[in-house]
């Protein structure tokens, strides 16, 4: 199965900003009738299949597809599929720059930036583009769900090549922020340079043996005790640091990574050190101290110098007792 953006046109709408499904029958089908054939392929069932038959909601190129329509191998059908509910993310995404060939938007954090897994209309995406009545609408790259900051869009689906070629070809300048506990015997800025791998299916990716494929340079752009904690005795915590982190590759969770091998992971990180349990899916208390600060780069379809900037902050840098719920303490 793959999404209707690829090959023909869809001749469904979207749907919440979220494209159907093409289905492209197996040309060595033995399938009698097209409906046989979605029954065994897909996971409603026969009774759902029928329901959906129908109301018209699987689509060829010529229309509804009839309830007894003959197995054709190689036809393409579209349909919606039936989304799970949603928590919304009760967070707005900020326009920070549009015109004829590109949106560059501000994401929250906690909002994915494409449908994925169990994130489908709760998307920087599928939102821009209900918002912004562009369907066309594509990424050219994706921050991290619990990431927050700048990330960039394609309006015309003939440019899409061209922007994201960018960042394959590391044309792209990315700077993040984060907020992390500060080790004063640790000699900064570096650069971190390993191999990363993720395994479908675990949630952590790790640092393995082999030729690298990161590399981060991390600076150290200020520091300071913890507000309200004394220096030293049993009440004491790790100083805060407030990092620039320069990635030159584009790991799954790379930044998090490094950061954590150094000894520093990221404050709100539900994974590094060690994964969490998850919090509730409308829990968005703590997030992840990591923001897209900015992206810099020539645009290679009008040749303009581009810099955007996020306009977020980090709330544990300058309200870290509040977000973390603790305590004041007394010196």
């Amino acid at each position: 199965m793959t999404r209707s953006s690829r090959g023909k046109r869809s001749p469904l709408p979207q749907r919440d900003g979220v494209d159907a499904v093409r289905l492209k029958l197996p040309a060595d089908g033995t399938w009698a009738t097209v409906r046989d054939h979605l029954v065994e392929r897909l996971a409603p069932g026969a009774e759902i299949i029928d329901a959906m038959l129908a109301a018209g909601e699987f689509v060829t190129t010529d229309g509804p597809l009839r309830p007894d329509a003959p197995y054709v191998g190689g036809q393409l059908i579209w349909f919606h599929r039936e989304l799970a509910p949603e928590h919304p993310v009760p967070f707005p995404i900020d326009v920070l720059y549009q015109d004829e060939h590109l949106v560059v938007a501000d994401k929250p954090h906690f909002l994915a930036t494409t449908p994925r897994g169990s994130h489908i209309t709760q998307t920087a995406l599928a939102r821009l583009r209900t918002e912004l009545g562009l369907p066309a609408l594509s990424a050219a790259h994706r921050l991290d769900r619990l990431t927050a900051g700048v990330v960039m869009f394609i309006v015309r689906p003939e440019e899409r090549g061209r922007y994201q070629t960018l960042f394959s070809a590391k044309a792209v300048r990315k700077e993040y922020e984060a907020v992390a506990p500060c080790d004063p015997e640790l000699e900064l800025p570096r650069t971190v340079i390993s191999r990363i791998e993720k395994v479908r299916g675990v949630i952590a990716a790790s640092e393995v043996p082999g030729e690298p494929n990161a590399e981060s340079r991390v600076e150290l752009l200020d520091h300071r005790p913890v507000p309200g904690h004394a220096a030293d005795g049993p009440r004491s915590r790790p100083a805060l640091g407030r990092y620039r982190l320069l990635p030159r590759t584009g790991r799954t969770h790379q930044l998090r990574v490094h950061m954590n091998s150094l000894g520093l992971p990221l404050l709100g990180d539900p994974v590094y050190p060690e994964v969490l349990d998850q919090p509730a899916p409308d829990d968005f208390s703590r997030p992840l101290q990591l923001l897209a600060t900015s992206l810099e780069f020539t645009d290679p379809v009008t040749g303009r110098e581009h810099r955007f900037t996020t306009r977020r902050t980090l709330q544990a840098w300058d309200a870290y007792e509040a977000w973390a719920g603790l305590p004041a303490a007394t010196n």
